[in-house]
């Protein structure tokens, strides 16, 4: 970046595009108030337990165009591994095979992580970095005291090690409290009714489409067919 593209504000966490918004609506000082105060480049203490206690965490990604994907990864409480203060990994489970978010961190491997505490303490944790995807025998030998789950089907193959750029909190505002509720889960399986099945009806919605293209397809062929040729075809017969 040559002097004259350089802003001083470059050297503060976020984006231009943040910074300029800031700026506009009249909120950079609150701003810099936040990064200055919250916005950490490692996982702070309480964060690492934090994360301990996590059941669930949502994934950011993009893929190399800035198309995005946003998905859901959920374990036993632990299940996202701290491997330390600059370092979270979490496991691949077996899902349905369309590899979006890998997919992406195979072009980008900018990724967002957001944990949230919808029970207690009613906070969040996002953590933002680069990632890279692990064989689990790979990262074992890197780690060898990460934890090995015995549940079949909660055997992970892969893994996603995400290098912490930025460790900060998400204000408890807007974050509804829910009361968690015990459940039978069938890890690891391709069936499809406990996947959800065709919940939203869309493999449903897409047949009743085709079969009414074919059956208009048909319509349409049988309207341009010459009259002589229907009465040949007759004749034939």
């Amino acid at each position: 970046m040559t002097d004259a593209a350089f802003d001083p504000r470059d050297l503060l966490p976020g984006s231009r595009g943040e910074h300029r918004l800031q700026e506009r609506l009249g909120t950079t000082a609150r701003a810099e108030r936040f990064y200055g105060d919250q916005v950490r480049d490692r996982l702070l203490p309480s964060m690492v337990d934090f994360v301990h206690r996590m059941s669930m965490v949502f994934i950011a990604t993009s893929d190399a165009h800035g198309e995005c994907d946003s998905s859901l990864r959920a374990g036993p409480e632990g299940f996202v591994e701290v491997l330390d203060d600059r370092h979270v990994a979490y496991p691949e489970y077996r899902g349905n095979g369309v590899m979006a978010s890998l997919g992406n961190i195979a072009e980008n491997p900018h990724v967002g992580l957001m944990m949230v505490d919808f029970v207690e303490d009613l906070i969040g944790l996002h953590v933002n970095g680069t990632a890279r995807v692990v064989e689990d025998a790979e990262l074992r030998e890197e780690y060898p005291d990460l934890t090995s789950d015995p549940v079949p089907g909660r055997r992970a193959d892969l893994w996603v090690v995400v290098e912490v750029e930025e460790a900060y909190i998400h204000c408890r505002k807007h974050i509804p409290r829910m009361v968690p509720a015990d459940r039978r889960r069938r890890w690891g399986t391709d069936a499809t009714a406990p996947k959800g099945g065709d919940f939203f009806g869309a493999a449903a919605t897409r047949r009743a489409e085709e079969a009414a293209d074919a059956a208009e397809g048909g319509r349409a062929a049988e309207v341009t067919t010459p009259a002589d040729e229907r009465e040949g075809a007759g004749a034939a017969s």
